[in-house]
C-alpha cells in the first residue's frame, strides 16, 4: 500500500476548504466553471422484463440510441444546470463520430471540446430490467487513445476551473496531467472512478474528491488491507455508516479531502477525516432507468461544491439530480435542469 505525504493530504485539505469557504454572499448559482475530461460513447440501451441468460435472445420493449459516455455525460448534466463548463472529449474518425457534434451543440457546450483522433469512436451496450437495474459493457475507442499531450494543450482551460472532474473512461495518463495541472494552481480535482480498476497512487494523491457507488467502494475495500466489505442495505445502520467511514479514511490517507460512497436506493455518505460521516437519503421515486443516475449525482455535487454549497446542501442537490435522472427513461435529454432539482428539493422540505 501508498500511503501520500501529509503536505498533500493537507494540500487537498486546503484545496476543499476554499471551495467551501466562499462568501454566499456574493457567489450565486451558475457562477462555478468547470472543466470535464470527458468521453464519448455512441450508447444503446435496451428495456428488457429481466436481464438475458448466456445464450439467450429475447424481445426488447424499448430501444434508445443516443450520444453518451460517462465523461459527455458529466459535461452535458452540469451544463444543463446552468454551470459553465469546458473539456475535452474524444472521438474517432468513423461513422459514428458523427453524433458528437450535434450532441454538444443540443447540449450548450463548445463544439472546441471536442478532440479527434484516427480510430474508432467509444460504444457501448446496456439493458435495463424491469426493476429499473441496468447491466452495461463499453467500448473505449477514441477514449483510449486520449494522451497527457492533447490534455495539456488545454492547460489555460484547466487553470481556471473551479474543479477540474474525471471519469475512468479514458486512460490515467490524460487524468494525471490535467490534475497535476488543476493541484499546480491551487484548484480542486473530482474523480469518478467508473469503470473501476486499480488506482494509480499518484492518480489518488491529486484526487481532491473521490465519488464512488457501492460496488465500487466494496471493490476498494477488497484492495485496502485492514479494512472489510461496508454494509450497503437501504436502511443504513450505525455500523455500516462506521464501516464506509473506515473505508473512507483509508483512501483519505492516500490524498483525497473527501469520499462520497452514493449507494442507490441507501442514499450517499459523505466523508471527511476526523468528521462524522454524513448520511444523505435518497428521493423516493419509481426508478424508470439508471443508467446515467450515477452521473448526474456526480455532476450535481461539483456543481453545488464550485458554488460553495454547504456539504449537505450539495449531497441533498446531487441526490436529487440523480433521483430525476432514474425516473425516467434515457439519459441525454433527461438530465434535470436547475429548477427541476429545486422543485424536488422544495418537495421534500
Amino acid at each position: 500500500m501508498t500511503v501520500v505525504k501529509s503536505s498533500e493530504n493537507d494540500l487537498a485539505a486546503r484545496l476543499l476548504s476554499r471551495l467551501l469557504r466562499r462568501d454566499q454572499r456574493t457567489f450565486m448559482p451558475n457562477d462555478g466553471l468547470l472543466f470535464v475530461i470527458g468521453s464519448f460513447v455512441a450508447a444503446s440501451a435496451a428495456k428488457v422484463e429481466r436481464f438475458p441468460r448466456p445464450g439467450e435472445s429475447m424481445t426488447a420493449n424499448a430501444f434508445a440510441l443516443e450520444p453518451g459516455g460517462k465523461g459527455l455525460n458529466l459535461a452535458v448534466a452540469c451544463r444543463r444546470l446552468g454551470t459553465q463548463v469546458d473539456g475535452i472529449v474524444p472521438i474517432g474518425d468513423d461513422m459514428l463520430s458523427g453524433l458528437a457534434a450535434s450532441a454538444l451543440d443540443r447540449a450548450g457546450l463548445p463544439g472546441e471540446m471536442l478532440r479527434r483522433l484516427p480510430g474508432p469512436t467509444g460504444a457501448g451496450i446496456g439493458f435495463i430490467d424491469a426493476q429499473g437495474e441496468n447491466c452495461l459493457a463499453v467500448f473505449p475507442g477514441a477514449n483510449g487513445r486520449l494522451s497527457a499531450e492533447d490534455v495539456r494543450e488545454k492547460r489555460s482551460a484547466i487553470a481556471r476551473a473551479d474543479i477540474t472532474m474525471a471519469q475512468f473512461e479514458v486512460g490515467d495518463a490524460p487524468i494525471i496531467a490535467a490534475f497535476e495541472i488543476a493541484r499546480d494552481v491551487g484548484r480542486a480535482t473530482l474523480l469518478n472512478p467508473s469503470p473501476l480498476r486499480p488506482l494509480d497512487p499518484r492518480l489518488l494523491a491529486l484526487t481532491t474528491i473521490l465519488v464512488v457507488n457501492a460496488n465500487e467502494a466494496a471493490d476498494l475495500a477488497s484492495d485496502l488491507a485492514g479494512v472489510g466489505r461496508p454494509s450497503f442495505d437501504a436502511e443504513l445502520t450505525d455500523a455500516g455508516l462506521g464501516e464506509i467511514q473506515a473505508l473512507a479514511e483509508a483512501i483519505m490517507a492516500r490524498g483525497p479531502a473527501i469520499v462520497v460512497v452514493t449507494l442507490g436506493r441507501g442514499g450517499a455518505v459523505f466523508c471527511r477525516s476526523g468528521q462524522p460521516p454524513f448520511h444523505q437519503p435518497s428521493f423516493s421515486v419509481v426508478a424508470v432507468d439508471t443508467l446515467g443516475a450515477g452521473d448526474a449525482f456526480a455532476a450535481g455535487l461539483a456543481v453545488s461544491l464550485a458554488e460553495g454549497q454547504s456539504p449537505e446542501n450539495a449531497m441533498a442537490f446531487a441526490s436529487a439530480c440523480g433521483a430525476i435522472l432514474a425516473s425516467t427513461w434515457g439519459v441525454f435529454d433527461a438530465f434535470p435542469d436547475r429548477a427541476a432539482v429545486e422543485a424536488l428539493l422544495r418537495a421534500h422540505r
